[in-house]
Order: C-alpha cells, then structure tokens, then sequence
C-alpha cells in the first residue's frame, strides 16, 4: 500500500447551521490555518459526474467572493492544463477569467 495523507476541515456552524469558521490543516506539510471560503470538487468517475462542497463564512465579503471565484477559474485553468496538455482550451479559460474579472471590476485592463 501507498503512502497516505490527510486534509482536514473544521467548520464551526452558527444556529442556522451558517458557516461562522472554517479552519483546515494538511497532515504532509503541518500547514494549518483559517480560511472564509473554500470549493471542493471531487470525480465520480463511476456517475460520470462533479460533487461538490462549497462552503463560505457569513463574514465573506461579496468582493473577496468575486476574486476568491476569479481566482479558482484562473486556478482551474491551470490544473487542466496540466491534466491535459491542451493549452489552448486552457488559454480560453484563462481568457473567459480576464474577461468575466474585468466585467466584474475585479481586474483593471491593464491587469494580467
């Protein structure tokens, strides 16, 4: 058997059952931390579909929403790359992300 390793994901809820915290900490690096959102995406390659965990804090701000989301597409792209080798279906990605973060004004033109 392989190696393991572990992330963990600590959400304290309020009455309403609202995310108020949500700490996190990687068992191979002993990194740790606190965090106001987080999109976990995972495969079933067996339904041939996407499940997801998208969690935030009440206290996220609309703003840091728009980038946190801007940020993952950019990341997004990144990963398929990678996962590919189709850099130019990627590149499109990236370029929807500049598109859509300078429509949101997340992004100056002159930003890259």
């Amino acid at each position: 058997m392989g190696k393991k390793s572990e992330i963990k994901f600590n959400i304290e809820l309020d009455e309403n059952n609202v995310p108020e915290n949500i700490t996190w900490e990687a068992q191979d690096t002993d990194e740790k931390g606190n965090c106001d959102a987080t999109m976990l995406s995972m495969w079933d390659s067996n339904e041939q579909n996407t499940m997801r965990v998208d969690l935030w804090t009440k206290d996220m701000t609309v703003d840091d929403m728009k980038l946190f989301v801007y940020q993952s597409i950019l990341t997004m792209s990144d990963a398929f790359a990678r996962a590919t080798g189709e850099n130019n279906h990627a590149d499109e990605l990236r370029q929807f992300a500049q598109d859509w973060g300078m429509k949101m004004e997340i992004i100056k033109p002159s930003e890259n």
